[in-house]
């Protein structure tokens, strides 16, 4: 798994440091188009990792109450409120993510 992490890391770096290389060079040539572009990737990578971060979360605390619920049922009742406080936060990055891509799009 970490090898594959790895792996997509720095293929991610690798093409945004080509990405910033060709918006500098658009800039520098007046060529508006590419950095609205660039603006536009970066838009849909926030919604994209925000989404992403916010599933992984919501899977992992999801999981971990119904584990726990499923050792000891009687404490179903003490642990909803704390579950749906921790899934409401971990929603919340997934809007900040969202409200971040709406403020790039408005650079466009």
């Amino acid at each position: 798994m970490n090898k594959l992490f790895a792996f997509f890391a720095t293929l991610f770096l690798s093409l945004m440091a080509s990405g910033l290389a060709m918006a500098a060079e658009g800039v520098a040539a007046g060529g508006d188009a590419q950095v609205k572009a660039a603006v536009a990737i970066a838009a849909g990578v926030a919604v994209a990792l925000a989404a992403f971060g916010a599933a992984l979360g919501q899977g992992r605390v999801g999981a971990a109450a119904m584990e726990s619920i499923g050792r000891n049922p009687n404490a179903a009742d003490k642990l909803f409120l704390p579950l749906v406080l921790t899934l409401a936060l971990l929603e919340a990055l997934a809007l900040y993510g969202f409200v971040i891509a709406i403020l790039l799009q408005g650079k466009i």
